[in-house]
C-alpha cells in the first residue's frame, strides 16, 4: 500500500558545475522528509525524485533544491481565459491553477483576461490547466504564443552569454595585466598600484558566478569544484594583495594575471561545456519541435483552425500538402504521401490510403486527406516517444557509480594533495613561497571531477536521441549496459521473423466437401484472435463461403479452437490437440501432413467428432530481411534462437531459411519465458524479440526485451526497447547502438580519470625542474577535461550501426541500400546503379557511386 502512495515527479535543476553538485543535491534530496529516492543526473541537469504526497510536496522539494543552491528550472505560460465578470472570477480560477500539482505560481489579470502561470512542465501539462479552468466554469481560449517563455531555452542562451562576455572580458584584461608587466623596471612601482586598481573589480565580477555558488556549498557544509576554484584564484589574488603592499610578501609574488587569466579560463570551460551540454539533448528538442501548433479540424460542417490543445478525439482533421499531422488517427478519405522519417526513421514517404493510421509530428509531402483523431495530447505516439527518450537520458546506468564513488572521494583527496604538495615545497624542499603558492594553485585548478560525472549521461543522452532517430526507443541506460553484455538473442516467429500475414496454400479434404471444411474452420477462427486465422476467414470469404453458427466455444491457448456446430463437436489445431481428443490420424493424412510440414507451412487439422476432415495448411512468408539479421548477429559472436508454438518440422524449416542457430519448437505461450529462464540459468545474457500479447512475459522476462513497434501495446510496454519500425535488422542495430554506446562511455571514462592521473601529479611538481606546471595551463586542461568528454560523447549524434550501412540487399521489393551513404534507394527509379562481384548495387548520387567505384570493398568491409 505504502507504494501506492508514492509519486515521482522531474525537476530540471539550474547551477550546477560538477558532478559533485548533482552528488551533494542527490543526498540533500534523499535526506528530506517523505523522500524515498532521489536521483540527479548531471549531464541532462536533472533530478528525478519518488517522494510520498502525504507527506512532501512539489513546492518543499523546490525549497529543497534552493537550500542546497541550486534552482528548478520552471516554465512560463499566458492562458487567454473567456468568461469573467468579477475580481471573484479571477480568484476562483488561481485558486483552481493553484490546486494543480507542479503549479508554482497563478496570477489571474481580469483586465487582460489572461493567467500567467509557472509550473513545471514535468508535473503538470497544459491540459490539466485547461479542465481545471473549464471545470471552475470559466473558457479556456488558447496561449499566447508570445507569452510562453521556456525558461530552459532563453535561459540557456542568457546564461551562454554571460558566460562569454565574462571570458572576452576577462583576456581582455589579462592582455592589459601582462603589457604593464612588461613596462620598463623604473616603472614597475607605480604600475603596481595601477595592476592592483584593475584588477581587483574584475577579479570580483568575473570570479563572481564562482563565489556565489562556493559559499552556498559551504554554507551547506559540502564541498564542490567551486570551493576549489574560490580557493585557487583566491590565493592567487591575495598573495598579489600582499606583494602590492608589502604585507609578509614582496613585489615577486604579483600574480594578478594568473588571478584574472585563472578566472577566465574557468568560465571559457564552463563556456564551452555549457555549450557542448546543449548539443546533447538535440534530438529531444527536435522531436518536441514536431509538435504542430494548430489542427483543421471539421466542426458543424466547416473547417476551422484550433489550438491543438482544443483537438479532441473524434474530431475530423483535414491536412493538405505541406501540414505537419497534428494527433493520431486514421484516414476517413483522401490520400497523401506522409514523411515519417523524423518519427520512424524511414527515409521515403509513405502513402497514406483510407484506414491507414497516421501519427502525430509527421508531414504531409503531397496529396491531402481526412482522418479521425484517435490519441490526442500525451496519448500520441509523438508524446509517447518523447516520454520514453527523455526518461532514457535521465536514467543512470550501473556504470554510473564507478564515477559517482571516484567523485564522492574525489575533492577531498585532491585538497590533501594540494596542502601535502604546498608543505612539501615550502618546507621540505625549500622551493620558496612562490614555487609551493604555484603548485597548490595548479592543484586546486586541474583537478576536476566534472569530467567523471559527464562520462556517463552524456554519452546516453546522445546515444538515446540517436536511437529515437534511428526508429530505436531504448527505455533506460541500464537496457544499454545489458545489451551491450548479450550472448544470445530469441526471436518469436509470426509476426517477428516472418510477415504476420499468412494466407491459406492448400486445402487437403478427407471426408465430405472442400466449402463444408472452409466454413467449420472459419466459424470458429470468426471468434477467436488468432493471426492465421485471418487467412483462413479471408480465403472463406474469397470463395463466398459463409460461417456458420457456433455453440459452447472454447479456446486452447498453444493448441486450438473448439465448438459445437449442427450438433457435432469440430475441432481445428495442431496434431497434438487432435490425437489428444482421441481422432485417429491415418498413415495417409499422417504423410501428407509431415510433407506439408517440410515445405514450412502451419498445418491445421480439422475433425468432426471423432473423424478426421482434412488439412488446412497456411503459410507466413518469411521477412526478406530476417537472414540477414541473423548474419550479422552471427558476426558480433552472438547466438540465435526461435522460439515459436508452431510444430518442430515448419519451426526447423523456417530456422533454415534464416539460418538461426536453435529452434524451439512446441511451446505454449506462457513457456516461452520458461525458455529465457532456462538459458538464463545456463549463465546466458538473453534478449528476446517479439511483437504479440503472449509475448510480453518472455519480454519481461529477458535481460533485454526488444518488441516490434508494430506489435501490440501489451508487448511495448514491457519491453526494454521498443522497435518504431516492423523491421527485424533493427533489433541488430539497436544491440550495435547499444555497443558503441558502452564503449563511448568506457572511453569517456578513460579520458576523465587519464587527464587527473596524469596532469595532478604533474601539477604537483613531479617532474620538477624538468616541466613547471603553470596555473594558467591547470586551468585551460581542466576546461578541455570536460570539453573532451562532451565532445566524445556528441561524435554519436552521427552513428550509423554497420547493418544500417553494410547490407545492400534489398529491403522489399523495390528498394535497395545505398551502401557507401545507407540511404534507401528506389530501384526502378535508380540513376546509378553497378554491378560488382555478380551483385547490383544502387546509389543516391553520382558522389556515392564514384566513391564506390573507388574503393569497394572499403565500403562492404564497413
Amino acid at each position: 500500500m505504502a507504494d501506492e502512495k508514492k509519486k515521482k515527479i522531474e525537476l530540471a535543476i539550474s547551477g550546477m558545475h560538477c558532478a559533485s553538485c548533482a552528488i551533494n543535491l542527490e543526498k540533500g534530496l534523499s535526506s528530506a522528509d517523505g523522500v524515498s529516492n532521489a536521483q540527479v543526473n548531471f549531464g541532462t541537469g536533472k533530478a528525478v525524485v519518488e517522494f510520498n504526497p502525504a507527506i512532501t510536496d512539489h513546492a518543499t522539494l523546490t525549497k529543497e533544491v534552493e537550500k542546497s543552491g541550486f534552482g528548478v528550472i520552471n516554465e512560463q505560460v499566458t492562458i487567454r481565459i473567456g468568461g469573467m465578470t468579477c475580481a471573484i472570477c479571477a480568484q476562483t480560477i488561481e485558486t483552481a491553477l493553484k490546486k494543480l500539482d507542479g503549479v508554482i505560481t497563478a496570477t489571474v489579470n481580469l483586465g487582460s483576461e489572461r493567467a500567467y502561470v509557472t509550473y513545471n512542465p514535468y508535473v503538470v501539462t497544459l491540459f490539466q490547466m485547461r479542465d481545471a479552468i473549464t471545470k471552475a466554469g470559466y473558457q479556456y481560449l488558447g496561449t499566447d504564443k508570445e507569452g510562453t517563455l521556456k525558461t530552459g531555452d532563453n535561459g540557456l542562451q542568457a546564461d551562454l552569454h554571460d558566460k562569454l562576455t565574462r571570458v572576452i572580458a576577462g583576456f581582455a584584461i589579462s592582455a592589459i595585466l601582462m603589457a604593464l608587466m612588461a613596462a620598463p623596471k623604473d616603472l614597475m612601482y607605480p604600475l603596481i598600484y595601477l595592476q592592483f586598481l584593475i584588477a581587483t573589480p574584475a577579479f570580483f565580477w568575473l570570479g563572481m558566478p564562482i563565489f556565489r555558488a562556493a559559499f552556498t556549498s559551504l554554507k551547506n557544509r559540502t564541498l564542490n569544484m567551486d570551493v576549489m576554484y574560490a580557493m585557487g584564484t583566491t590565493v592567487a589574488y591575495l598573495a598579489s594583495v600582499l606583494g602590492t603592499f608589502g604585507i609578509v610578501l614582496d613585489m615577486s609574488y604579483i600574480l594578478y594575471e594568473t588571478a584574472i587569466m585563472l578566472t577566465s579560463f574557468l568560465m571559457l570551460g564552463r563556456y564551452l561545456e555549457t555549450r557542448a551540454k546543449g548539443r546533447t539533448s538535440s534530438a529531444i528538442q527536435s522531436l518536441v519541435r514536431l509538435q504542430a501548433d494548430t489542427a483543421a479540424v471539421i466542426r458543424d460542417k466547416e473547417e476551422i483552425r484550433v489550438p491543438i490543445e482544443d483537438v479532441i478525439v473524434g474530431d475530423m482533421v483535414v491536412i493538405r500538402p505541406g501540414d505537419r499531422i497534428p494527433v493520431d488517427g486514421s484516414v476517413i478519405s483522401g490520400s497523401s504521401f506522409v514523411d515519417e522519417s523524423m518519427v520512424t526513421g524511414e527515409p521515403l514517404p509513405v502513402e497514406k490510403l483510407q484506414g491507414d493510421e497516421v501519427v502525430a509530428g509527421t508531414l504531409a509531402t503531397s496529396g491531402s486527406l481526412t482522418f479521425q483523431a484517435r490519441r490526442i495530447g500525451a496519448d500520441t505516439m509523438l508524446s509517447r516517444i518523447i516520454r520514453l527518450v527523455e526518461d532514457a537520458q535521465g536514467s543512470k546506468p550501473s556504470v554510473q557509480r564507478i564515477a559517482d564513488t571516484a567523485v564522492t572521494w574525489f575533492i577531498p583527496v585532491v585538497l590533501v594533495i594540494a596542502i601535502g604538495a604546498f608543505f612539501f615545497w615550502f618546507f621540505v624542499a625549500d622551493a620558496g613561497l612562490q614555487f609551493a603558492l604555484q603548485t597548490l594553485i595548479a592543484i586546486l585548478v586541474v583537478a576536476c571531477p566534472c569530467a567523471l560525472g559527464l562520462a556517463t549521461p552524456t554519452a546516453i543522452t546522445v546515444g538515446v536521441g540517436r536511437g529515437a532517430e534511428l526508429g530505436i526507443l531504448i527505455r533506460n541506460g541500464e537496457s544499454l549496459e545489458i545489451s551491450d553484455r548479450l550472448t544470445t538473442v530469441l526471436f518469436d516467429k509470426t509476426g517477428t521473423l516472418t510477415q504476420g500475414k499468412p494466407v491459406v496454400t492448400d486445402i487437403d479434404v478427407f471426408t465430405g466437401s472442400r466449402p463444408l471444411l472452409l466454413s467449420y474452420v472459419a466459424a470458429l477462427e470468426h471468434l477467436s484472435t488468432h493471426p492465421l486465422g485471418e487467412a483462413i476467414i479471408s480465403k472463406a470469404s474469397e470463395e463466398g463461403i459463409e460461417p456458420v453458427d457456433v455453440n459452447q466455444f472454447t479456446y486452447l491457448p498453444g493448441k486450438g479452437l473448439m465448438g459445437e456446430i449442427a450438433g457435432g463437436i469440430i475441432r481445428a489445431g495442431n496434431q497434438h490437440f487432435i490425437i489428444e481428443a482421441g481422432v485417429p490420424v491415418e498413415s495417409d493424412a499422417n504423410h501428407k501432413i509431415i510433407k506439408r510440414q517440410e515445405e514450412g507451412k502451419t498445418t491445421i487439422l480439422v475433425s468432426r467428432d471423432q473423424q478426421l476432415l482434412g488439412l488446412i495448411s497456411v503459410a507466413d512468408s518469411v521477412k526478406p530481411s530476417a537472414s540477414s539479421a541473423i548474419a550479422e548477429l552471427r558476426q558480433m559472436h552472438i547466438s540465435s534462437g526461435m522460439v515459436t508454438g508452431d510444430n518442430q518440422r515448419t519451426a526447423q524449416a523456417v530456422g533454415q531459411m534464416v539460418g538461426i542457430d536453435r529452434v524451439i519448437a512446441n511451446v505454449l505461450p506462457d513457456e516461452k519465458e520458461h525458455e529465457v529462464s532456462r538459458l538464463q540459468q545456463q549463465k546466458e545474457v538473453v534478449a528476446f524479440v517479439g511483437d504479440g500479447i503472449n509475448d510480453a512475459p518472455a519480454l519481461t522476462r529477458a535481460d533485454t526485451g526488444i518488441a516490434i513497434g508494430s506489435g501490440t501495446d501489451v508487448a511495448i510496454e514491457s519491453a526494454d526497447i521498443i522497435l518504431v519500425r516492423d523491421e527485424i535488422t533493427d533489433a541488430v542495430a539497436a544491440i550495435q547502438l547499444a555497443r558503441k554506446v558502452m564503449g563511448r562511455i568506457r572511453l569517456n571514462l578513460f579520458w576523465a580519470f587519464a587527464y587527473n592521473i596524469i596532469l595532478i601529479p604533474l601539477a604537483a611538481g613531479l617532474f620538477y625542474p624538468v616541466i613547471i606546471f603553470r596555473p594558467e595551463y591547470g586551468a585551460l586542461a581542466m576546461a578541455l577535461s570536460s570539453v573532451t568528454v562532451v565532445s566524445l560523447s556528441l561524435l554519436l549524434r552521427k552513428y550509423t550501426p554497420p547493418i544500417r550501412m553494410k547490407n545492400p540487399q534489398t529491403l522489399s521489393e523495390d528498394t535497395a541500400i545505398d551502401p557507401v551513404c545507407g540511404m534507401e534507394v528506389k530501384m526502378a527509379n535508380a540513376q546509378f546503379k553497378t554491378t560488382y562481384q555478380n551483385k547490383n548495387f544502387y546509389f543516391c548520387s553520382k558522389g556515392c557511386l564514384d566513391a564506390f567505384k573507388k574503393e569497394p570493398e572499403k565500403f562492404l568491409k564497413k
